[in-house]
């Protein structure tokens, strides 16, 4: 199996700079033989930024770069220069990119737009130069201010992927086949489990130039919820799909037991999944007659759109993007 280069977890460790010491300088030129002080600050040291880039998709670029250190600022000096801030490191992350503190796991922001940026690690600050000091009791103060020292902190970077229709199904649903068909994504395909072991995203063309993000995630198993399988990993994945796509094999034992045990882990992982749009497709459906369709869908749950699809055949294939679009072009803002 090919390697993949999807990353969606990160732990690095964030080293901003120092800030430059404060100047004890004082005034003195050809006819001043002692002037007063005139120490400048001391410059600000760098700041670690994260930058939401659209363009990326995986924090794959973050996997071999471990630290990140910023820029220290430059001492202050006479005249009431102040110092150069040290040079700010930037880090470009997808959007839907939380970040955690690694000790409490407890989420500090997220990166939802593109261009959007936040301080990670606050750079020291100059110190002040002598000038600053000076007073009718004090005026030719020798002492100045150190800059505040740097911070080193360890972050984790979490990805939750962002698209319009989630793939939701157990292994072996044909997922992954149906993403290859309606988009130009190529992920593995294979006929055994557990074939797609990192989430795909694929861009679906619709009428009138439009089109919509599917996200393929890998195959949900009993007890998902629990971390069986590959559990909370990437259940997490579709929390930010508008609309979730459970897909059933019609050569299934029960659909319906099928369909109730993927919700029943949607929901124990996260309730507010319940609330989300969702549709029903019946996969590999070329091997049914009409009979035979008549039969299931008499069985099927009730509450929720279903449709009989075959990839391969690119059978309902047409119709299954008119039932996404529907229900997406009803949640997006005019």
């Amino acid at each position: 199996m090919s390697k993949s280069n999807f990353i969606d977890y990160v732990k690095i460790c964030c080293r901003s700079g120092h800030g430059g010491a404060g100047s004890s300088h004082f005034y003195r030129d050809k006819i001043t033989a002692k002037g007063g002080p005139d120490g400048g600050d001391g410059g600000r040291g760098g700041h670690v930024i994260i930058r939401g880039s659209s363009q990326l998709w995986t924090l794959l670029h973050l996997k071999f770069q471990r630290h990140v250190i910023a820029g220290h600022g430059d001492v202050g000096r006479g005249q009431h220069q102040t110092g150069s801030e040290g040079e700010d490191k930037i880090i470009e992350v997808p959007l839907g990119t939380l970040v955690k503190d690694p000790e409490t796991e407890k989420v500090l922001f997220e990166i939802t737009e593109d261009g959007q940026e936040v301080i990670l690690t606050k750079g020291g600050k100059g110190g002040r130069g002598n000038d600053h000091f000076k007073s009718p009791t004090n005026q030719a103060p020798r002492y100045s201010q150190p800059g505040e020292p740097s911070k080193e902190e360890w972050k984790i970077l979490e990805l939750k992927v962002l698209a319009d229709v989630g793939l939701v199904g157990f292994p072996n649903a044909g997922k992954s086949t149906l993403l290859s068909v309606v988009s130009a994504a190529k992920p593995e395909i294979a006929d055994y489990p557990f074939t797609t072991l990192v989430p795909n995203l694929g861009i679906v063309k619709y009428r009138g130039f439009k089109s919509f993000v599917m996200a393929d995630i890998p195959g949900i198993i009993e007890g998902a919820n629990e971390g069986k399988g590959l559990g909370h990993r990437f259940l997490r994945h579709i929390e930010r799909n508008a609309l979730l796509l459970f897909m059933v094999p019609a050569d299934s034992d029960d659909i319906k037991k099928e369909f109730d045990i993927l919700m029943n882990e949607v929901g124990t992982y996260n309730p507010e999944l319940l609330d989300k749009d969702r549709v029903l497709a019946i996969t590999k459906s070329d091997m049914l007659d009409d009979e035979l369709k008549d039969e299931i869908r008499a069985e099927l749950p009730e509450g929720i759109e279903a449709l009989f699809i075959s990839s391969v055949a690119q059978q309902g294939i047409t119709e299954l993007k008119d039932l996404l679009w529907k229900y997406i072009s009803a949640d997006s803002p005019e």
